[in-house]
C-alpha cells in the first residue's frame, strides 16, 4: 500500500467538484468540443454524423441501451483526467496542498540539541510549489519512499524551520511509523 502517493491521489479525487454532465444531449456537446467535430464523435461512437446533431440540438433525448453506456465510457474516459489536472495545477500554481500526518519523526541535528523522535499529529498547509513537487515527482514514477521523503523536506522547511525562522541547523527530518496521513488541496 502506498500512503504518500494514495494520499496525493485521494486529496486530487476530493477536489473533483464538477460532476459529469448527464443528459445526452450536454454529454454529446461535451464529446464533440473535445474532438473537435461531429464526424470524430460518430465515428468514435459508431452512429452517423446526422445523429450526432440531432443529440446535439437535444432534437434526440434518449439514447439507446448499448449507446448510452459508450457515451458515459467516453465522456467518463476525458472528464475525470481534465478535472484531476485543474486539481493539480491549482495547488501547484496557487494553493498549495494540507498535509494532515500523525507519525512518529526523528530529526538529524547538531549534537546536543533535541533530536528524539517522538509522535506528533501536525496538519500544515504547504506552499504551492511543494505541492508542484510532489505532485511532479509522483507523476515521474517517485516511489513510496520518494514521496516521504519530499513530504519531510516540506514539514522540516515549513513548520520546524517556520521558513527559516528558526531550528536553522536542523539538517533532516524522518517520518516513521506513519499512523494516519490525509492530503487536501
Amino acid at each position: 500500500m502506498s500512503m504518500f502517493g494514495d494520499g496525493l491521489d485521494q486529496a486530487v479525487q476530493k477536489a473533483f467538484t464538477r460532476p459529469t454532465p448527464k443528459s445526452a444531449g450536454a454529454q454529446m456537446r461535451y464529446l464533440v468540443k473535445q474532438l473537435k467535430g461531429t464526424k470524430a464523435v460518430a465515428q468514435m461512437l459508431r452512429i452517423s454524423q446526422r445523429t450526432v446533431e440531432r443529440y446535439v440540438k437535444d432534437q434526440i433525448k434518449k439514447p439507446r441501451p448499448d449507446l448510452a453506456v459508450r457515451i458515459e465510457r467516453e465522456v467518463k474516459a476525458r472528464w475525470q483526467p481534465q478535472i484531476r489536472a485543474k486539481a493539480k495545477e491549482k495547488a501547484a500554481s496557487t494553493e498549495g496542498i494540507i498535509v494532515d500526518i500523525h507519525a512518529r519523526m526523528g530529526y538529524t541535528a547538531p549534537i546536543g540539541s533535541t533530536d528524539q523522535d517522538r509522535i506528533r499529529h501536525l496538519t500544515v498547509a504547504l506552499p504551492a510549489w511543494y505541492a508542484a513537487r510532489l505532485f511532479e515527482a509522483q507523476e515521474q514514477g517517485a516511489d513510496e519512499d520518494r514521496l516521504r521523503e519530499l513530504t519531510a523536506e516540506a514539514l522540516k522547511e515549513v513548520y520546524f524551520q517556520d521558513d527559516g525562522r528558526r531550528a536553522g541547523s536542523l539538517e533532516e527530518v524522518q517520518i516513521n511509523d506513519v499512523l494516519h496521513l490525509d492530503f487536501d488541496l
